[in-house]
């Protein structure tokens, strides 16, 4: 066979899987794809909230392991399949103590199957520190994660605390706010519902 004719032949194999894929899979199930409506979700932005940047295409998020509160090690990829919104901070940080309840609020009321709050304490933190720091201001429903090496947070361009960003449920990241802010306002709340509601 020439060569043309084994190109057009792989070819044409390869648009016949792909339609077979199309006609095949469940018309149910949307081919899993992040559409945001930003415009809706920009409008939401009030206050302390307008820092949050959403990202015109969805970037890869870090691939690092962090350590977990249990002892063991764990990555993003680990919580796909849902809105997640990863928290960068650390125990000597005090924009950092004035948002955590603010976070912990979010979990409260959106923590579930669709939604999580993951708060990643970056650099040299001590896990009795981070429990103290936890229980001096109340928040007892977010997890003392651990990036000591601070390889996630190199990897995802942390360069300052806090920084949140939001992953979407493929674990890709969609938005970023760099500094604190008042996440369970009227506008954070309102961000957050839109996001898991679609």
């Amino acid at each position: 066979m020439s060569r043309p004719a084994l190109l057009y032949t792989a070819l044409a194999a390869i648009a016949i899987a792909a339609l077979a894929f199309v006609a095949l899979r469940d018309p149910a199930q949307p081919i899993p794809e992040t559409a945001l409506n930003h415009a809706k979700l920009e409008g939401l932005r009030d206050g302390t909230m307008k820092k949050l940047a959403f990202h015109a295409s969805a970037k890869t998020a870090g691939t690092a392991a962090y350590d977990t509160a249990a002892g063991g090690k764990a990555v993003l990829a680990d919580h796909q399949g849902r809105y997640v919104l990863v928290n960068f901070w650390a125990t000597w940080c005090a924009p950092c103590r004035k948002e955590m309840p603010a976070l912990a609020e979010l979990q409260a009321e959106f923590g579930g199957d669709d939604f999580e709050v993951l708060t990643i304490a970056t650099g040299r933190n001590n896990p009795a520190q981070m429990k103290k720091f936890f229980d001096e201001i109340g928040v007892d429903n977010l997890p003392l994660h651990r990036d000591p090496t601070q390889s996630l947070a190199r990897e995802m361009g942390i360069l300052g605390l806090p920084v949140t960003v939001i992953l979407d449920p493929r674990g890709r990241e969609i938005a970023r706010m760099v500094g604190d802010a008042e996440w369970a306002s009227d506008s954070g709340k309102a961000i957050i519902r839109t996001l898991i509601e679609g």
